[in-house]
């Protein structure tokens, strides 16, 4: 059986991990490599058209997997504005479909591309990969600290991400199996966790030991293009929503960035939060290096269970603005690929990359305008 850690003990491997988990963003190890501007392409809206109410006929599918070979493991950046077209869906259960246009001046990405390798390792067990790496998160001071506060449960069984003071990352297939909405999209909610000391429990009650969850409702889903009435075999790629909520919260958010290569993430490392289901009511963590990547992918043997889909993928990035490393998230958790190079078939637990394009239309989502659309 494998053993329960749970960060909030005093075990000297978890004050270790602490240790090292809240250090400071400007310590570091290393000095930050070399890598060429990222040149942000700007997305204008097109035209909004008017589509049927959705019928809200798929189900929730929490075990998200994938196949891919040499083709879609090579390809590069697509640059089909059809695919930068995206969804809107209402609280009421109406749509729109937006078009849009990419800025002429915009559209060459000076971005160094990930180095496409050959995966070294074969393995042969699904998402959890020998020893269980992951920690539970407890404790009133770790659930409200920076960044597991950032962690929301998605109301259709999957995790999201606070991007902004009013916006969720979450993925798409938590909203949309690509040919309809979810069931539970018809009324979807965002849960934060509310820690047992604040949970308002009366002197002479039983504590309660695990959190409890405050539900707001999303008052609208952004879902891709390239998502949508895709190819018959769906493609991760394009696996990432945005929720927009009702009202502002007042927890701190985790700022967007486009994905570097591993060469430039602190010790090649990523890390995640989320709600994994064989482990109910606990936001549980782990982190682990970057095994490969292709242009859209994050190839990882992060250990992660159904529920953990959607959950914000972060590293230490550096910033040249404030020289020293932050904290952003430069991808979405999605699931699990089997992935078939030169007759061999490996298995990766995946999380989508945001590359320029993707940013950009994150960030359009998010704010409006391409104005306040920028890696910093």
């Amino acid at each position: 059986m494998v053993p329960n850690r749970a960060l909030g003990l005093a075990h000297p491997c978890c004050i270790g991990l602490l240790f090292l988990l809240l250090l400071p963003s400007s310590v570091s190890v290393r000095e930050p490599r070399h890598q060429s501007h990222v040149h942000l392409p700007s997305l204008i809206p097109h035209a909004t058209l008017p589509l049927s109410r959705s019928r809200f006929s798929a189900k929730a599918q929490l075990d998200f997997t994938t196949h891919c070979n040499e083709s879609c493991y090579h390809k590069g950046e697509d640059m089909d504005k059809e695919n930068l077209a995206f969804e809107t869906l209402y609280a009421d259960g109406s749509r729109t479909l937006t078009t849009v246009d990419l800025d002429e001046n915009d559209t060459e990405l000076p971005f160094r591309q990930p180095k496409v390798t050959t995966p070294r390792h074969k393995r042969l067990k699904r998402q959890i990969y020998g020893s269980d790496g992951r920690f539970n998160i407890r404790g009133d001071h770790f659930l409200l600290d920076y960044p597991f506060s950032t962690a929301v449960r998605i109301s259709t069984g999957c995790t999201g991400v606070l991007v902004s003071q009013q916006h969720v990352l979450t993925a798409a297939h938590c909203v949309h199996d690509g040919k309809d909405y979810v069931k539970g999209a018809r009324k979807l909610r965002v849960g934060f966790l509310i820690p047992p000391s604040i949970n308002g429990t009366r002197p002479g009650q039983t504590p309660v030991k695990k959190p409890l969850v405050r539900w707001v409702r999303v008052k609208r889903t952004r879902v891709p293009k390239g998502w949508i009435q895709g190819p018959q075999e769906v493609s991760m790629d394009f696996d990432y929503a945005l929720l927009e909520l009702r009202w502002p919260h007042r927890r701190p958010f985790m700022r967007l960035a486009v994905a570097p290569t591993s060469d430039n993430l602190a010790g090649k490392r990523i890390h995640f939060s989320g709600f994994d289901s064989d482990r109910p009511g606990e936001l549980v963590y782990r982190f682990c290096p970057v095994e490969d990547e292709s242009n859209d992918l994050i190839y990882q043997h992060c250990d992660a269970r159904p529920g953990a889909s959607g959950s914000g993928v972060y590293g230490r990035v550096w910033d040249d603005t404030l020289e020293r490393w932050e904290r952003k998230v430069i991808g979405i958790f999605s699931g699990h690929q089997w992935l078939e190079i030169n007759g061999e078939n490996r298995d990766y637990n995946v999380a989508v990359r945001f590359t320029p394009l993707k940013f950009a239309q994150i960030c359009y989502w998010v704010h409006g305008n391409k104005v306040d659309c920028n890696q910093d």
